[in-house]
């Protein structure tokens, strides 16, 4: 897809700043780690990533606003565009030489995600998607979500709360529900990842809670342009503002949504 110049940037400063994760995992028994809260291990080459992308995305737009996992936000001269990044998405993962991790950069404007890119450098694939414009892979495959309509023939996808997370309760009876329900469920370890699959078709749906905007708002946009349904874990919920989310396919999302909220 020829996409606008702002995704340009953006697939441009996703695939330097893989290069360099790209390098440091090939060594990360040597990664020097530190611990930034229960269960949220932050690196070198986590840090590293995010100077590259914000001096790629703010050297190109300068008067665009920031939100990044480690460095926080800071405003634009444009108040109505923002940069939206997790430069590491799946960072324990990567710290046990697990080759699914992700870059995740979104571009929001007036308050709505409008552009998306999740880059998975350890398997090459580049995802991403504009608002209005589909969903891609690579340099031409366009994405649709799978054409499933049996729950007994899905796959799902979630996050199981580690450590501290409040959320484990309630996930663990999640489970309990959908599990007889369905043909199986995944847990990765990457959130970015598990929406760009869904648009792909890989995943037949997607939940989680207690997500920050950085994790899933590349995703979200790519896994609503590939015909995924997208709202929160309650209907009543934003999933950008409670980072609580639920995806599918339109086949199976009222299923798939009733059982989740059967709580």
């Amino acid at each position: 897809m020829q996409g606008s110049a702002n995704l340009n940037i953006m697939i441009k400063a996703a695939r330097k700043a893989g290069r360099s994760l790209v390098k440091d995992f090939r060594e990360v028994e040597n990664l020097q780690v530190s611990m930034k809260g229960a269960g949220d291990f932050v690196s070198r080459a986590d840090i590293a990533a995010e100077k590259i992308l914000k001096d790629e995305l703010l050297g190109a737009r300068p008067t665009y606003g920031w939100l990044g996992e480690e460095g926080g936000g800071q405003a634009g001269e444009d108040p109505t565009r923002r940069w939206i990044v997790d430069p590491l998405d799946g960072t324990t993962n990567f710290l046990h030489g697990l080759p699914h991790w992700a870059i995740s950069v979104a571009l929001e404007h007036k308050g709505k995600i409008v552009a998306g890119v999740v880059f998975d450098p350890a398997k090459d694939e580049m995802f991403y998607a504009e608002k209005g414009s589909g969903a891609w892979l690579n340099d031409s495959r366009r994405l649709r979500v799978s054409g499933r309509s049996r729950m007994i023939e899905a796959i799902f996808a979630t996050g199981v709360p580690f450590a501290a997370k409040r959320t484990l309760p309630a996930t663990l009876k999640d489970l309990a529900r959908l599990m007889p329900e369905c043909a199986g469920v995944r847990r990765w370890g990457a959130a970015s990842l598990d929406l760009a699959y869904v648009a792909a078709g890989r995943y037949d749906g997607y939940w989680e809670r207690e997500l920050q905007i950085w994790d899933l708002a590349a995703g979200a946009l790519i896994a609503s342009e590939a015909g995924a349904l997208v709202e929160g874990v309650r209907d009543d919920q934003d999933p950008y503002e409670t980072g609580a989310i639920l995806c599918a396919n339109g086949h199976l999302f009222d299923h798939f949504a009733k059982v989740i909220r059967e709580a």
